[in-house]
């Protein structure tokens, strides 16, 4: 037996940064202690090697025909840098105010215990409890997952033997309000690149002849937006879905006002594209972004040159139905299109991720061929997170990315119940990171709940 935030407390201490090889000590001690709690659970365990940090693949198995689910997390966490911006040290795991300080409190190793901590309030009740658990727990989701395609590879077709997954790898706006995500957008990353001479050129005894690349990239970038604030990539929208009437009305129940988003991010006004308000373009549609450009003098001061190169960073943001091959490949040809004549071009294809779609059931479009239990895990959610927190479930598509949940669907057929346990006061990649335990105690009692639904009846 062990308590959640003693659990939680030691799990957090072990600084398993998956971007850092400084920290494979952490990533080797984070592992080996979530090993330990599967193994008090009764789990069998496997530790698949990758070409760097191992995935921790588990399983609980009685009768075939009770459900199966797969439960997901990563135990790796994002570096804390710069840690001057800490409040108590980033791995101290120090508990101040009913919070849990430390990185990776929320993302994601405060969710893994709270559903280790329901599975074993609720085995110590139902010894027998009849239901079939994978777990499969990570330690690259921070840098991208790079092994999991290999993992499916070798464990695609044991995991599809499963109903669906269940992960708490998203966000809620608050304590108080659970939001159950639907959607996660998928992503392109683009990297542009635009040479002129050969050398940076003295701007006097050069300029007006040269072709600059600054402004060259300049205008190649700001083609991409129309003045409305949509992308001007020509068939960007085409298999864009629009949203549903009821996840319009499901978003109506978001504590969060136009008002409140716009003072929140401290900016003058919203610039969302093709009809769509603030709140729900973050969520029901697609972007091309600059994250990043730069080219020339960069110090103190002025320089007077024209630069030899320019670059541009892009990622675009897809919605379920978008292929995102395609889409690289249309933002690609448009800039070929309209680069300038007096500068090369030359584009670095980054990663790609589909986007993920799952409908509730009981909505208009909910798919006929969705297993049963996934129904009755929707439907023990809902019950389980009204009971627990006070309120029902939003339920909503997030705005962000998670790549391996498409691919789970992609390689193994397996839909998500996706239950956000991470606010925006937990200071997600930023400094004095932390998990509420007050959720955590609440999420617990929920989660023993939910598992308690899905499982089959004795």
């Amino acid at each position: 037996m062990f308590d959640p935030i003693t659990a939680l407390k030691e799990y957090v201490r072990f600084p398993s940064v998956s971007t850092d090889s400084k920290y494979a000590e952490g990533m080797d001690g984070a592992r080996s202690y979530i090993c330990g709690l599967l193994k008090t659970l009764g789990f069998s365990l496997e530790v698949v090697e990758t070409e760097r940090h191992p995935i921790v693949y588990a399983e609980r198995f009685g009768r075939p025909e009770w459900p199966h689910i797969v439960l997901y997390g990563h135990y790796d966490v994002q570096p804390a840098d710069p840690f001057i911006l800490w409040t108590s040290p980033a791995f101290a795991a120090e508990e101040r105010n009913g919070r849990l300080y430390g990185r990776g409190a929320a993302d994601n190793k405060g969710p893994t215990i709270v559903h280790m901590a329901a599975l074993q309030s609720l085995l110590s009740k139902r010894p027998d409890l009849p239901l079939n658990i994978t777990y499969v727990i990570e330690g690259e989701e921070e840098i991208g997952s790079p092994s999991m395609p290999a993992f499916f590879d070798r464990y695609g077709d044991r995991l599809a033997k499963a109903d669906f997954m269940l992960v708490s790898d998203t966000g809620s706006p608050n304590t108080d309000q659970i939001v159950i995500t639907t959607a996660l957008r998928g992503l392109v990353d683009l990297e542009v690149r635009l040479t002129g001479p050969k050398v940076d050129l003295h701007s006097g005894i050069h300029g007006g002849a040269v072709y600059n690349p600054l402004q060259a990239l300049s205008e190649l970038c700001a083609s991409l937006h129309l003045p409305d604030g949509s992308v001007n990539v020509p068939g960007f929208y085409d298999d864009v879905v629009p949203a549903e009437d009821w996840e319009r009305e499901e978003l109506k129940r978001y504590p969060e006002t136009e008002a409140s988003y716009r003072d929140l991010l401290d900016v003058p006004a919203f610039a969302p594209a093709r009809g769509l308000n603030p709140l729900e373009a973050v969520r029901f549609g697609p972007t091309l972004e600059l994250n990043g450009i730069g080219g020339g003098y960069q110090g103190e001061g002025s320089k007077t040159v024209i630069p030899r190169e320019a670059f541009a960073k892009i990622t675009c943001r897809l919605v379920a139905n978008q292929d995102p091959i395609a889409i690289q490949d249309k933002v690609i040809a448009t800039l070929e299109e309209r680069c300038p004549q007096g500068v090369r071009l030359n584009v670095r294809r980054g990663g790609t991720a589909e986007a993920y779609l799952v409908v509730p059931p009981n909505r208009p479009n909910t798919p006929r061929d969705q297993p049963a239990s996934l129904a009755r895990a929707f439907a023990a959610a809902d019950q389980a997170i009204e009971s627990s927190f006070g309120r029902a479930p939003i339920y909503l598509r997030e705005g962000g990315s998670i790549p391996v949940i498409a691919d789970f669907k992609k390689r193994s057929g397996l839909d998500a119940l996706m239950i956000g346990l991470f606010t925006p006061e937990d200071n997600l990649h930023a400094p004095d990171e932390s998990f509420d335990l007050g959720l955590l105690s609440r999420a617990v009692t929920a989660f023993e709940q939910i598992l308690s639904g899905i499982a089959a009846k004795d």
